[in-house]
């Protein structure tokens, strides 16, 4: 967590804008994120902006109309060729149809980094910097059964994940929660095909309030007596709890993943039981720095040992720790929050 810290106080946060500082030596980059509104992305393009601008690289960011355009990510890939980058960073909202644009840019001599979502395959980027989104999900998971202790064998579970195209982060984490709370994956590369009976549903949210909230609305209208509830990320958290609120529902558990700001606020509220934080300005800002260095000396970022990314780190954020599961208070997740 010491790097983390270290990492996040010293990068600081730019005005947003599609461009900034005036390159060195003709060095462009561009960040292609799923949206441009989840404080997740915000914070991204902060880390990106703040790194280009110290190390004078001209940055332009693109963003979809809403998490899943990935028609609006393909025009950003061809622009920023075109345009003649050096590198793109991309968090790619559908990480299989992506992969061919990814291959031209690449052909073309295009550094290409995955942000926080892997491309399906992983290696058809250059590199991915990220959460372990499966261990994410398996912090929460692992929270959410030793919280309930004996009742987690009766547990009656929603899943509300991201996109019926089903991206890499989202069956990362949705998997990860369900071996974390001990129920068979069956095939670990996709979500929905379990049997077992705990799970009420699976619905998706866009990854957005108004998303969790109706999501929340179908799998309770399936069954009423839902008590534990897996959210792709915070918004759509809050959304669920909405949800739950307005039908009367209270006790029923919460977790997610994220760790902005007002998702650890709503963890010390209340809302949300755990969540597991994840660092997107450490992301980008190295993220950047490796554009910088493959255009000094065509050098390529190398993964963490004995993973396929190279990974930003991940904490989980409860104040109900559980004995046999690392946390950290809400006091701790305040200051290396983002958004």
């Amino acid at each position: 967590m010491k790097v983390i810290t270290k990492a996040l106080l010293g990068a600081g946060a730019l005005a947003l804008s599609a461009g900034v500082a005036s390159a060195q030596d003709g060095v462009s980059a561009c960040l292609i994120t799923k949206t441009d509104t989840n404080p997740f992305f915000v914070k991204m393009k902060e880390g990106a902006e703040a790194k280009a601008a110290e190390l004078g690289v001209t940055l332009k960011s693109y963003a979809g109309k809403i998490d899943g355009d990935h028609e609006s990510q393909v025009a950003a890939v061809e622009a920023c060729v075109a345009d003649g980058a050096k590198g793109i960073l991309i968090t790619a909202s559908d990480t299989k149809a992506i992969v061919d644009s990814v291959k031209a840019a690449r052909d073309a001599g295009v550094l290409v980094i995955a942000l926080d979502t892997p491309l399906d395959p992983i290696d058809a980027a250059d590199a991915t910097f990220a959460t372990d989104n499966f261990q994410a999900g398996l912090l929460i998971g692992q929270w959410a059964k030793a919280t309930l202790g004996d009742a987690a064998a009766n547990a009656k579970i929603a899943m509300l994940d991201l996109a019926i195209s089903q991206p890499s982060v989202d069956v990362l984490r949705d998997q990860g929660f369900l071996t974390g709370f001990g129920i068979d994956t069956v095939d670990i590369n996709k979500w929905g095909d379990e049997t077992d009976p705990r799970i009420v549903g699976n619905e998706v949210t866009a990854g957005n309030e108004e998303g969790g909230l109706k999501a929340m609305e179908a799998l309770l209208a399936k069954d009423p007596d839902i008590n534990v509830v897996y959210t792709i990320n915070e918004p759509s958290a809050a959304g669920a709890f909405e949800a739950l609120k307005a039908a009367g529902k209270e006790g029923v558990l919460i977790v997610s993943v994220d760790g902005g700001c007002p998702g650890v606020a709503d963890v010390k509220d209340g809302v949300i039981g755990a969540t597991s934080q994840q660092y997107p300005l450490l992301m980008a800002s190295l993220g950047i720095e490796a554009i910088a260095k493959f255009a000094a000396d065509g050098t390529k970022p190398a993964p963490t040992e004995g993973k396929a990314f190279f990974d930003t780190g991940v904490a989980l954020i409860t104040d109900k720790p559980v004995e046999g599961v690392e946390s950290i208070d809400t006091t701790k997740g305040t200051e290396l929050c983002w958004g």
